[in-house]
């Protein structure tokens, strides 16, 4: 009787993956201690969270070891929602800064995302 063989990793994988966690979830954690505030704030915040959401996807997921067309599959539909969130920012800045130019309200300072 053949016997299906998985692929296994290394323990110290996963582990050297959950102390990279825990290090960059204390960076995150940092951020809010050290008072950062505005832009720089969310960047950081965003740059953790997605490298933490990386390394939880490529190896806790196995997608590290999968084919190029399943990581398309399972990456592409967020990635063409984010660039579509960023299609949107920009044409709200437009129609807001178009409604200011034509409502003789152009002394206000555009909301900024």
């Amino acid at each position: 009787m053949a016997q299906d063989s998985g692929q296994e990793h290394p323990l110290s994988l996963y582990f050297g993956i959950w102390g990279l966690l825990f290090v960059l979830s204390f960076f995150s954690y940092m951020v809010d201690y050290m008072n950062f505030q505005g832009g720089l704030r969310w960047t950081l915040i965003l740059i953790f969270m997605f490298l933490k959401a990386g390394f939880i996807v490529a190896i806790f997921m196995h997608l590290a070891w999968e084919r190029l067309a399943l990581k398309i599959v399972i990456l592409g539909p967020p990635v063409a929602l984010m660039v579509l969130v960023l299609l949107m920012t920009y044409e709200s800045d437009y129609t807001f800064n178009t409604r200011l130019e034509f409502s003789g309200a152009s002394t206000m300072q555009p909301v900024h995302h």
